[in-house]
């Protein structure tokens, strides 16, 4: 049995993927390079079920890409909630606020478009009760620093990658030590230390870190 075999295994037994998911899904992978940065529908259910369990007010998203995280993330969120992305490439816009619009969820997702560290700037005065951070890797704990302060107590930022293809495991074969190895690894040792949090790594996909506001 292959890990193939057992993520096969967890989709049939998981939620169907709703359809104008699976549309934005097969889209990405027929127009864009790179479409595995797509959250997919495994993930992209969990993400799901973690907002419906918190029923979130408001919701923080570090890097949008083609906005499938940012629909699921929205399915939990509680009447008159609201979720802010945040999206670096302006070529994504228009399929991103397409895809939003589809949903019918125009009001509820504000989508800025430029550099997270900016754009974090302006929203100083928002309070997170969930944070996904999917964005570049060299940045990860900058990304934690300028939220984590607004996080609400038991508010959750979950962070993906952080397992980096097996590359953050220190006895992967190819004894990787590229910049954005090394900037995982770091960010995985920090939090398994920092007293702001308590984490909970899953090693599903590329690697979920949960880590809740203390």
């Amino acid at each position: 049995m292959t890990d193939n075999d057992i993520q096969a295994y967890a989709n049939q037994h998981t939620a169907p993927e709703p359809p104008l998911l699976h549309q934005l899904w097969r889209e990405t992978h027929l127009q864009l390079l790179m479409p595995r940065m797509a959250t997919g529908h495994w993930q992209g259910r969990l993400l799901s079920m973690l907002s419906h369990l918190i029923k979130p007010s408001r919701v923080l998203e570090i890097g949008t890409f083609t906005g499938y995280a940012t629909l699921s993330l929205a399915e939990g969120l509680a009447a008159g909630g609201h979720l802010h992305t945040i999206e670096i490439n302006p070529e994504r816009e228009s399929r991103i606020r397409r895809y939003v619009a589809a949903a019918g969820l125009a009001e509820a997702v504000t989508l800025h478009i430029g550099d997270a560290r900016d754009v974090l700037a302006s929203l100083v005065g928002e309070v997170w009760d969930l944070v996904f951070i999917d964005a570049d890797k060299l940045h990860n704990a900058r990304y934690f620093e300028l939220v984590i302060n607004q996080v609400c107590p038991g508010g959750l930022v979950v962070v993906d990658n952080v397992l980096w293809g097996g590359k953050a495991l220190p006895d992967y074969p190819l004894k990787a030590n590229d910049h954005d190895t090394r900037a995982v690894r770091a960010f995985n040792a920090q939090m398994r230390h920092d007293p702001r949090v308590v984490p909970l790594l899953l090693p599903v996909r590329d690697g979920l870190l949960l880590l809740r506001k203390v």
